[in-house]
């Protein structure tokens, strides 16, 4: 029996796409691509078949979503983002093109029909003459408090609150509040004795509270309130005060409050030192008051600079009191010539005179007649924090040693007498194995002479023991002069 023959599979016809491979091939000629193979011009051809292929079925999704029944550009666009391809320009759906037939070409009768885009001719005159219509402005987002500490605050974004039964105490407080008064933005704060309750505080200051109701929102409002109540004792325990100065120090959200608490600063500290109780509570204030500037001034975010001519009065009031309290005295009045320091260091540049101004004031509080003693260590210590120039300058060249000198008694060993050696020891350090002024030495002489004349008897007889170490304080110059 014979074995048939296998038949012959037929060939299957390719069946020609919509995008012929003669547009690719035109494609790469446009390119100085010539002699571009047939497989590969086909390979491409249907390559891009398949694209726009893809592109239109994702466009009718987002029509067939839009409950519409016409293709738009913006279906396009819309495919081609979510497809990752970069839409295309110039095309608007508002505005859709209109294509015209092209009469036929006689001598290319195959070219087919042609269309093409007619552009509008538009008449500058009219077009200047036309009403300009502004664009709407657009979608954008903001940020609101939702809660400040568990507490929702009353403002438009949030929804209204639960209310609840009246609290027989709060409504005879609120009906004890003067009808002018009762929409005070903030909200109350727990009474002590140093502070009024919210009744009394809100009669005393309604040109304050009125003035803070048009610019701050209802957050801010609270968080001030929460914010200075965390702070001063004796309401504050120590973790609070510490999260208080951390936000004040790190937060950039406090610039629309910069102005209210610099000015709560400054009313504290004239409160405090005008109470002249000198107890410890005061100084716990003055010491949580002066935390307070160093965290604002440490603030990136915040521009103190306008501030800063509000800021130095209350430094200056701690550092040149003389009645503070005495168990913080010392650590108050470094802590304000440090903040001093550091106030020089990063405004000086922005305010050529700032520094200027500051030594001048402290010189005027070291050498100023009637002056206590107080207040001339506090002018010392201020001194030393600018540098030893300044040091320099209210000691030696305004004979700030010899003021302090006549004022104490012979062989005195007290705070102030030793801060003022400490300061001469920051101008030039003393000699290892000191050797004394020779009175009998012309150049010696001279040098014990200027002595007497710039730091005063007194404290001459205490450098006269180091002739390097007096020379040194004596010159304008470094310690290796």
């Amino acid at each position: 029996m014979s074995k048939q023959a296998p038949k012959s599979r037929a060939v299957p016809t390719k069946v020609p796409g919509i995008y012929k491979s003669d547009s690719v091939r035109d494609v790469a000629e446009s390119l100085n691509i010539t002699n571009l193979p047939e497989v590969v011009a086909s390979a491409l051809a249907s390559d891009v078949e398949y694209r726009i292929s893809q592109v239109v079925e994702e466009a009718a999704r987002f029509m067939r979503h839009a409950k519409r029944t016409t293709l738009t550009t913006a279906d396009i666009d819309q495919a081609l983002r979510v497809l990752n391809i970069e839409p295309l320009y110039g095309h608007f759906p508002y505005n859709p093109p209109t294509f015209r037939r092209a009469l036929p070409f006689p001598q290319m009768p195959s070219a087919g029909p042609v269309y093409f885009i007619e552009d509008e001719e538009i008449e500058f005159d009219r077009a200047l003459r036309e009403e300009k219509v502004t664009l709407p402005k657009g979608v954008s987002w903001t940020a609101h408090w939702l809660a400040v500490e568990g507490v929702q605050p009353l403002i438009p974004e949030n929804p209204p609150a639960v209310p609840r039964d009246t609290d027989p105490e709060s409504a005879a407080a609120k009906q004890a509040v003067p009808s002018s008064l009762s929409g005070s933005i903030f909200p109350p704060t727990p009474p002590s004795s140093d502070r009024p309750s919210p009744i009394q505080a809100s009669k005393q200051q309604p040109q304050q509270h009125s003035a803070v109701k048009q610019v701050l929102s209802r957050e801010l409002q609270l968080y001030y309130t929460r914010l200075t109540s965390s702070l001063l004792p004796p309401t504050s325990d120590f973790a609070k005060r510490t999260a208080a100065l951390a936000s004040l120090q790190h937060d950039a959200g406090l610039s629309p409050l910069l102005p209210y608490l610099v000015r709560w600063v400054g009313q504290g500290v004239v409160d405090t030192l005008r109470s002249g109780s000198q107890s410890e509570n005061d100084g716990r204030v003055l010491e949580v008051l002066l935390d307070v500037i160093n965290a604002l001034l440490n603030n990136q975010t915040l521009g103190v600079e306008p501030y800063l001519h509000q800021l130095l009065p209350s430094i200056f009031s701690i550092l040149l009191h003389s009645a503070l309290p005495p168990s913080h005295s010392v650590h108050l009045r470094t802590l304000a010539a440090q903040i001093l320091s550091h106030l020089l260091t990063h405004y000086s540049t922005t305010y050529p005179g700032l520094s200027s101004r500051i030594v001048k004031t402290l010189i005027v509080g070291l050498i100023g007649e009637g002056k206590s003693r107080s207040t001339r260590e506090g002018a010392i210590r201020g001194l030393m924090g600018i540098g030893k120039e300044a040091v320099r300058q209210g000691l030696v060249k305004h004979h700030g040693a010899k003021v302090i000198g006549d004022e104490c008694m012979p062989g005195e060993s007290s705070p102030l007498v030793e801060l003022v050696m400490e300061s001469f020891r920051m101008i030039h350090p003393p000699s290892a194995q000191p050797t004394p002024l020779n009175p009998d030495s012309g150049a010696d002489a001279s040098v014990i002479e200027d002595l007497r004349s710039h730091l005063g008897g007194f404290f001459a007889e205490r450098v006269m023991g180091d002739s390097a170490w007096a020379r040194g304080i004596l010159s304008d110059e470094g310690p290796g002069a």
